[in-house]
């Protein structure tokens, strides 16, 4: 094993209650492997395997499987996330009510695991704006929110700055900070030669940044969840502090159960935080908070823009949706995304102030009389069961997903979503003859498929 930083290790231990000996040696063995289950794609994966107890829908595995062979993960029946993060569902559960709709700002949000979980987790009518500044990373990021199949949650990549212009606007922003990663000592080895106090500085200087930008986005009232993937109190509790000195906000005491092993700190300034410590807690190093804004925000101007929809299009895509609460809106050149009726306002505004990748559920394109349906379709949670579908076996789902050909016998021409265990994966199209598979590259296997154990 890769020795850990003494400077590190010589900070925890200022604390004397702290187990220096027993955090090294959590360090000597293998890494839990975690999933969370998508509550709207139901399968049988995992629901029999041990429950992350802060998390309702996570699980941990005995070991690890190649999730790239698995049709389901394609599908979106699960997410693979570290144990320690999904204590953001408790946080979420906690702060708000289930009945009261949202904005929502994940900003740091690539790959998207906490993107994917606040897209359940949030109360229904909820908005959730999922960012990442990264455009080469924004790519990912959409893919696994595709895959998650919400149309709640729109992807967009712009700076932090760029977003702190939406003044008030936002009812909570996540932000999971870039940082020097020192909880991931344990699952990626590297991170442990790249640590360095010159880097944890960098960090921290980085997190006042982008907190700074941001801040003025989110409303008075409204709640910042802030956390990092480090054990350095330069990135996590001083951090609280200058939010709190500098920005005027307010710590929030989550009261996490004891027995769940994370470790409850307090800062100079009484900021309440929560570490999660690998000898502690079946998961990585994490740290968490919670605050309010009490600086009285300003607040956007609404645009003052009527929306109309087009009635064709319309008509052509009434039999691809289950939602009867859909606006239909244009996505580029003559593609058209749905959109939930009570965010209409929120596109109009938005669109002209963020960049973005997706919005609500791409449904695809009118092309020669002929609507030509989006991947974004066939894997949304809203798309009609009377859409044709043809289920698959795992020989022929995975063949779907590498691009090869099926075997398959289709009644009629046209086009069928590719089903795995009932949940779709992407679309063909019936030519008689033969069938063209329309499943974007990004999504593709490129491994060798020989043997697999699902």
């Amino acid at each position: 094993m890769i020795p850990l930083p003494n400077v590190l290790l010589a900070e925890l231990s200022v604390n004397n209650d702290f187990d220096i000996e027993a955090f090294i040696e959590a360090h000597r063995v293998e890494t839990p492997i975690s999933v969370r289950l998508n509550p709207l794609k139901p399968s049988n994966r995992f629901i029999e395997a041990e429950k992350v107890i802060w998390c309702a829908h996570g699980r941990y595995l005995n070991a690890r499987p190649i999730f790239t062979l698995d049709p389901l993960f394609h599908a979106g029946a699960y997410y693979v996330q570290e144990a320690s993060s999904m204590l953001l569902q408790y946080f979420v559960d906690k702060l708000f009510d289930r009945h009261t709709p949202l904005r929502a700002l994940d900003l740091c949000a690539a790959p998207g695991g906490k993107s994917t979980l606040l897209a359940c987790a949030l109360p229904q009518g909820s908005l959730l704006i999922s960012n990442e500044v990264i455009r080469s990373r924004a790519g990912i990021l959409e893919e696994n929110i595709t895959r998650w199949g919400y149309s709640n949650t729109w992807v967009c990549s712009n700076d932090a700055k760029e977003i702190g212009g939406l003044y008030g606007y936002f009812d909570v922003i996540v932000v999971d900070a870039p940082c020097s990663g020192s909880g991931l000592f344990r699952k990626d080895k590297a991170a442990i030669t790249e640590w360095s106090e010159g880097n944890v500085e960098l960090c921290c200087q980085r997190q006042q940044r982008i907190l700074a930008d941001v801040w003025p986005a989110l409303k008075e009232d409204g709640i910042l969840i802030y956390s990092t993937c480090s054990y350095s109190q330069k990135e996590d509790e001083a951090i609280l502090d200058w939010l709190i000195t500098e920005m005027g906000a307010e710590s929030i005491n989550m009261n996490l159960p004891v027995e769940w092993g994370f470790v409850l700190t307090e800062s100079k300034c009484g900021a309440y935080g929560y570490k999660a410590f690998p000898h502690l807690v079946k998961g990585e190093g994490f740290f968490i908070a919670a605050l309010r804004k009490k600086q009285i925000s300003k607040i956007l101007k609404p645009v003052r823009e009527k929306f109309v929809e087009d009635k064709i299009i319309r008509s052509h895509t009434e039999s691809l949706l289950s939602m009867d609460n859909y606006v239909c809106v244009p996505k580029y050149k003559e593609s058209y995304a749905a959109i939930e009726k009570g965010h209409i306002s929120d596109y109009i505004l938005l669109k002209e102030k963020l960049y973005f990748h997706k919005i609500g559920i791409a449904l695809g394109a009118l092309m020669h009389n002929d609507w030509v349906p989006h991947h974004e379709l066939a894997l949304s949670i809203d798309v009609l069961e009377t859409v044709p579908r043809v289920e698959v076996e795992l020989d022929n789902a995975l063949r779907f997903l590498k691009k090869e050909d099926m075997k398959l016998v289709l009644p009629d021409k046209g086009w069928y979503i590719v089903s795995y265990q009932n949940l779709g994966l992407g679309w063909i199209k019936n030519l008689g003859n033969r069938c063209n598979n329309y499943l974007p590259a990004p999504y593709r296997i490129r491994m060798d498929i020989k043997e697999t154990e699902w």
